[in-house]
């Protein structure tokens, strides 16, 4: 197994295109680190990102801002005009793993661990988020919800890799939420996630939304039908019930020992009916 450290954008592409074997990409390496050390795969090549200008930054850009992929969770969770435009992403990758785990997992190494259960993904979602991917044919932008395929699967091409996240700005009255349901208290892999943003109008009613569940598919879902639910409501209870039953009605679950697919189907609703009415809470109070 080989380790590259390169110290540009251009110099990892060059090697992950190069490689003929299997290539890991290390940006926090809190998931790529435990699969080596359980034997689940030995890479022929690991190309290290910490090095490249960039990585680390959290930058401002059209309103909204740019994370670099090697940005830890305790950095986000320090920032305070990051949890001030978006509080719900922030909270939802300040949900991976413990203090230790936090001053290393990356939100764009937990998006491309492509983990259906990936707390940061649905929030990532939901905000309409896009990654900016390098590869040998140049950057692109893509909405983080094309970015996994399945479990353990992204639609990433041969040299290529993620290199940034970007959360757009937002109009005033905006807000969102990240809620997620776990056995245990703490450190536990959701049995249901969801995400949900929305932007309101000048009567306070709905004007724009995005629903986003974790969990409950073989990918994080983006539910238009939930998100179509709200819009032009002030979130009445009948508004709720029906997004409650349109999120329910995207679940394509599994039967695992955390949970039947009944039980999260229905909190799967549960979930994003209270998220809903702390993103509304939210985008109310400014």
């Amino acid at each position: 197994m080989r380790y590259e450290a390169p110290s540009s954008i251009e110099g990892a592409v060059k090697l992950l295109a190069a490689e003929a074997g299997m290539a890991r990409v290390l940006a926090g390496g809190t998931d790529l680190l435990v699969q080596l050390r359980s034997g689940r795969f030995e890479p022929d090549l690991i190309v290290d990102l910490k090095r490249i200008d960039g990585m680390h930054d959290i930058r401002k850009e059209n309103g909204g801002y740019r994370i670099g992929a090697a940005v830890s969770g305790a950095e986000l969770n320090e920032h305070a005009g990051l949890i001030a435009l978006w509080p719900g992403v922030v909270e939802a990758a300040g949900l991976i793993g413990s203090t230790q785990v936090q001053g290393r997992a990356t939100m764009s190494g937990n998006l491309c661990n492509a983990s259906p259960a990936a707390d940061s993904v649905p929030a990532l979602i939901a905000a309409g988020a896009l990654a900016r991917i390098a590869g040998p044919e140049g950057e692109r932008d893509v909405p983080v919800e094309e970015v996994p395929t399945g479990p353990g699967k992204t639609s990433l091409k041969k040299g290529e890799f993620v290199t940034s996240l970007f959360l757009p700005g937002r109009p005033p009255h905006s807000g969102d939420a990240y809620l997620r349901f776990i056995p245990r208290t703490e450190m536990d892999i959701a049995v249901v996630g969801s995400g949900v943003s929305l932007s309101l109008d000048d009567d306070g009613r709905v004007a724009s939304a995005r629903v986003a569940l974790g969990a409950v598919a073989a990918q994080v879902l983006l539910v238009e039908e939930a998100a179509a639910a709200i819009i032009g409501t002030s979130l009445e209870a009948a508004a709720l019930e029906k997004l409650a039953k349109a999120a329910s009605a995207a679940c394509r679950p599994i039967d695992d020992k955390r949970g039947t697919k009944e039980f999260r189907i229905k909190v799967a609703g549960v979930l994003t009916r209270r998220a809903a009415l702390i993103a509304y809470e939210r985008a109310r109070a400014k």
